[in-house]
């Protein structure tokens, strides 16, 4: 019997909770848990609405307290927390659940909600006392990061002698018809985008501007797209761990409206992350008054859609791949293994667009890989820390099929 507990009811965890629901043989029982029970409620009903049988419980809890955090694991004692709550509350929930003998897995790295900047460092710092817990932490465990790990992975056990350059290319070519919109939760969203690039080569991390480095790339089924170099947490560990890697650099596709409303968004001052005072009149008491502190950025994204939204009218798909060149018996090999995933079939089996689908699966079948004993040893880990084999044959099981093109021009 393996009971997990889920943080978070976006779409992403409606997607991890559909699978998991998909997948009763390995999951005994789910509590959805979040900041608002009622989206937890909703969730639980639409997958018993689509005719899954899954026990789920649900629970109201604020992921920034850890005294709340201890009391829901301890009354639920699940073996095992999925975090897909925000990145900011990723050490609470890794405290609460040493202090409560939880394994723990998330999809995105912690980074401080008063500054744009994320980083291994903080998590990593927790790999002794997971140890000595005797407890399983597994970091960065959706698409990228978490894929694009595995597939690095996969391509140094079978296809690599030594991995030289990396790029990992992630583009959405899908289409939302809204004028403006974010794929996952506008804060993250725009918080990361907005921040420096950065890569490594030769041993040294080089810094950008936001957005300053781009080329057109060529995605399969796709064509040609204008991609991005950006910062992006899977670096870190994939040059830590394959130190043969000269150089490695994450792109992303953007088209030149969002770009132009970002641009936008910035000069008018609407991505800041510090609090500024405004006054307003009170929602039950129009004649009065009442200073309030509001973070622009946590504005917008009040009144941006709601990720969880788009999914209804969203075409086209997704293509997520690492693009490898390097050195295998003497001789330089290149090799592109990727996933292209359609919005529309995401939506008619989640009721999510494509965006959330690549991340809910691999924290899915990452959970998975730990209660079924394939990815479970104390510390803290990456994704590439474990076998990949296991984890990418679940995937191609559960809606996220990968290919592979050997030696062509991997253009970068």
């Amino acid at each position: 019997m393996h009971k997990v507990l889920m943080i978070g009811a976006g779409g992403v965890a409606t997607v991890c909770a559909f699978k998991i629901a998909q997948n009763k043989e390995v999951f005994s029982e789910l509590m959805i848990a979040s900041h608002h029970v009622e989206k937890c409620d909703r969730l639980a009903k639409a997958i018993h609405d689509k005719g899954y049988d899954l026990n789920i419980k649900t629970a109201e809890v604020d992921a920034d307290d850890v005294e709340q955090l201890k009391a829901l694991f301890n009354s639920y004692k699940p073996e095992l927390v999925i975090n897909l709550a925000l990145p900011y509350q990723d050490l609470t929930i890794m405290d609460a659940c040493l202090a409560c003998g939880c394994n723990y897995l998330d999809t995105a790295n912690y980074e401080p909600k008063d500054e744009a900047h994320f980083e291994y460092s903080w998590q990593w710092a927790y790999k002794e006392r997971f140890e000595q817990a005797g407890l399983t932490a597994i970091l960065g465990c959706g698409f990228d990061p978490g894929v694009s790990q595995a597939y690095t992975a996969y391509a140094a056990k079978h296809h690599f002698d030594e991995i030289e350059y990396l790029d990992i290319v992630d583009c959405n070519a899908g289409n939302h018809h809204k004028a403006f919109a974010t794929n996952f939760n506008p804060e993250i969203n725009i918080r990361e985008i907005t921040q420096k690039g950065l890569y490594y080569e030769n041993g040294k991390w080089i810094e950008t501007e936001p957005l300053e480095v781009h080329k057109e790339l060529n995605y399969p089924n796709i064509g040609g797209r204008e991609s991005y170099l950006m910062h992006h947490e899977e670096l870190e560990s994939l040059v830590k761990n394959y130190p043969t890697i000269k150089r490695a650099r994450f792109w992303m596709t953007f088209g030149q409206q969002y770009l132009t409303y970002l641009d936008c968004i910035q000069n008018l001052g609407m991505s800041r992350i510090d609090e500024v005072t405004y006054e307003a009149p009170l929602a039950d008491d129009p004649t009065k008054t009442v200073k309030v502190n509001i973070v622009p950025l946590q504005f917008l994204k009040a009144v941006l859609p709601n990720p969880q939204d788009l999914g209804a009218n969203y075409d086209g798909e997704t293509s997520i791949g690492c693009r490898i060149r390097g050195i295998k018996d003497g001789k330089e090999h290149t090799y592109y293994i990727y996933n292209n995933c359609k919005h529309q079939d995401a939506y008619e089996e989640t009721g999510m667009q494509g965006v959330s689908y690549t991340t809910g699966v691999p924290a899915m079948a990452g959970a998975m890989m730990f209660l079924k004993g394939l990815w479970s040893k104390p510390g803290v880990w990456n994704v590439e820390d474990f076998d990949p084999d296991p984890f990418l044959q679940v995937l191609n099981e559960q809606g996220l099929p990968w290919h592979e093109v050997f030696d062509q021009d991997i253009e970068l």
